[in-house]
């Protein structure tokens, strides 16, 4: 759970390798439909120990309230499953950044309304993407984010969920592809506890992180560390890239085949400091030609790939 992964992430070392390969978080986003009892079944049959869902449609501003229904089912599933942490992604229809008010306020609103969700699941995490400048500039969306965190929180006093600002690939006016932006976004946030970051590998790639060296790696590290502190990050989504470093567009691919590549994986999934982070599979969902999960099959290369 984050929190346990915070006190992880501060002890810096365990015990060994081989325990550490066993601790590791690795998970993918599963589908809801039917009831959220079914993301559980087919995590497990994936081969997750941790799993991400979404709370209602992603793609639709409202959605019915949850049911008590609904709520008992899915803390019977938790109860019942070994996935844990469960980790949330938020509408992608939301933008903080906007520089119109009227969408500033539909945001918060909606995001409260996630928040409230989470709640009442007990996850203690959501995922959500910063947000767009689009023609304002991007000193006004970072504020503009900040402000409407603060009033999201207002508006949920008392919540123990943490919103995680995930990093971004950069594409147009999205902020978030550089640490800076996030360092810049918790520092004007009233509640620091409350929020902390999501890093996606596909993302940070996109943007120009290249972490596929070992020396890469430990530059980039040392740079999350300078800006935003490692504290800070509560979750990972590992996917590839289907393009280069650097261009700035967001499209997933396979563990080890894209322009990532396995090498560059193998780095976070043999970090110590990140044991007990939830990673999480965001790639291409099916089989491939001979029947395969993917999901299963890039969570094997993740465990084949820590020492």
């Amino acid at each position: 759970m984050p929190r346990a992964a915070l006190g992880l992430l501060e002890k810096r070392k365990v015990s060994s390798p081989t325990s550490g390969a066993k601790r590791l978080k690795l998970g993918a986003h599963m589908s809801v439909a039917g009831g959220f009892q079914n993301a559980f079944l087919a995590g497990a049959a994936a081969g997750c120990n941790c799993l991400q869902i979404f709370v209602k449609n992603q793609r639709q501003w409202n959605a019915p309230k949850l049911r008590h229904e609904q709520v008992v089912d899915y803390v019977e599933a938790a109860r019942q499953s070994s996935l844990s942490p469960v980790v949330a992604h938020a509408s992608y229809l939301l933008n903080l950044a906007s520089p119109t008010a009227a969408t500033r306020r539909r945001s918060v609103s909606a995001l409260v309304d996630e928040l409230r969700r989470c709640e009442a699941l007990g996850v203690e995490s959501l995922v959500l993407h910063p947000g767009s400048h689009l023609d304002s500039s991007l000193a006004a969306g970072v504020k503009n984010i900040a402000k409407s965190l603060n009033a999201v929180h207002n508006r949920s006093s008392g919540f123990r969920t943490r919103i995680l600002l995930e990093t971004t690939a950069g594409q147009g006016t999205s902020i978030g592809h550089r640490f800076e932006h996030l360092r810049d976004i918790l520092g004007l946030v009233k509640a620091p506890g409350r929020v902390g970051v999501c890093l996606d590998t596909c993302h940070l790639f996109a943007a120009g992180y290249d972490f596929r060296s070992p020396t890469g790696y430990k530059a980039v590290m040392d740079d999350l560390e300078r800006t935003i502190q490692l504290r800070n990050v509560h979750c990972i989504h590992v996917n590839d890239s289907k393009r280069p470093l650097g261009s700035r567009v967001d499209r997933h691919e396979h563990i080890g085949k894209g322009e990532i590549g396995a090498r560059g994986f193998a780095h976070f999934v043999n970090d110590t400091r990140l044991i007990g982070v939830p990673m999480i599979l965001e790639t291409p969902k099916g089989k491939d030609d001979r029947g395969r999960d993917f999901d299963r099959m890039n969570l094997q290369r993740l465990r084949r790939l820590a020492r």
